[in-house]
């Protein structure tokens, strides 16, 4: 019998909390912050993610049932047509949070983000383009909360390159990582990092500088040191690691980009909700427990 926490384990649920802050970023740079339905889309992105879950573990099913069978849906606890329902109603619910946020400029966003999100799921993820695509996926996910305002590409392409990065390193989860992909995501991260300066162009006061530079310092504190442990041992576990902790340091980049933006309130939100994230690792690391089911992949 299917259980709620199947349910939670198949999309991810904690891994959600790192989506809340890409509209607030794409809000924040464009239109300095959200209007008084705004607050949906966040949400939107968090069913939209959570779908895209559900649907990779859909799409990788056989494969699972080899190097993870621990998963809901090669353990049974999950039939695949449930899973796929899960992934096809929460895509649903995304877009109607959207419209109902955005409006016709909401949905005009959203939309490709579900097919992008369908794209990478069941096409380009074991290609060599899968990590440009899932890029594509969080940059439409920060244009979501911009209304497809061209003032926030620049903060979309920076949580687009950190995203190209952890996505790269997270393909040697299994087998070990690779020189070139850790290679990308080390160049990756620090040019996420460098373009936080420029997403809020209109904004020079000396607090958000300050607040953009403490961000992206926070990221690279949380993103960096994972990485360089696989440069010196590429190992399963090591990738794993860094991949798990490079998908919660999109936080405090994202945090950067809202403080640089010029909200130093949400900046903080975002840092707490940083915090959760690693507090809830260490409490959930258990040594010696055999494979992670992985988060990417």
């Amino acid at each position: 019998m299917t259980t709620v926490s199947d349910v939670l384990e198949l999309v991810r649920a904690p891994a959600a909390l790192t989506v809340l802050g890409d509209t607030a970023a794409g809000a924040q740079v464009a239109a300095g912050g959200f209007d008084r339905r705004g607050w949906m889309l966040p949400l939107a992105s968090v069913a939209i993610y959570s779908g895209g879950m559900a649907l990779n573990d859909w799409a990788d099913r056989d494969l699972d049932a080899v190097e993870r069978p621990e998963r809901p849906i090669p353990s049974g606890r999950i039939s695949p047509r449930r899973a796929l329902a899960v992934a096809a109603g929460l895509g649903a619910v995304g877009l109607a949070l959207a419209a109902a946020g955005g409006g016709r400029r909401g949905l005009a966003v959203a939309a490709p983000l579900v097919a992008s999100v369908a794209l990478y799921d069941l096409v380009a993820k074991p290609t060599t383009a899968g990590p440009l695509a899932m890029a594509a996926c969080r940059g439409l996910d920060v244009l979501l909360g911009a209304g497809g305002s061209p003032r926030a590409l620049p903060a979309a392409l920076a949580i687009a390159v950190h995203t190209l990065g952890v996505t790269a390193l997270s393909r040697g989860e299994v087998h070990g990582g690779s020189a070139a992909d850790t290679a990308l995501s080390l160049v990756a991260t620090g040019a996420a990092a460098a373009a936080v300066d420029s997403v809020g162009p209109g904004v020079q006061t000396a607090a958000a500088r300050l607040g953009g530079a403490a961000g992206s310092a926070v990221y690279l504190a949380a993103a960096l040191p994972g990485q360089l442990a696989v440069v010196d041992d590429p190992t399963p576990k090591r990738v794993r690691d860094a991949t798990r902790a490079g998908i919660g340091s999109v936080v405090p980049l994202q945090a950067a980009i809202v403080a640089r933006g010029g909200s130093l309130a949400i900046a903080a939100g975002l840092m707490a909700v940083h915090a959760t994230i690693r507090q809830r690792g260490r409490r959930g690391r258990k040594p010696g427990t055999g494979p992670a089911r992985g988060d990417v992949t």
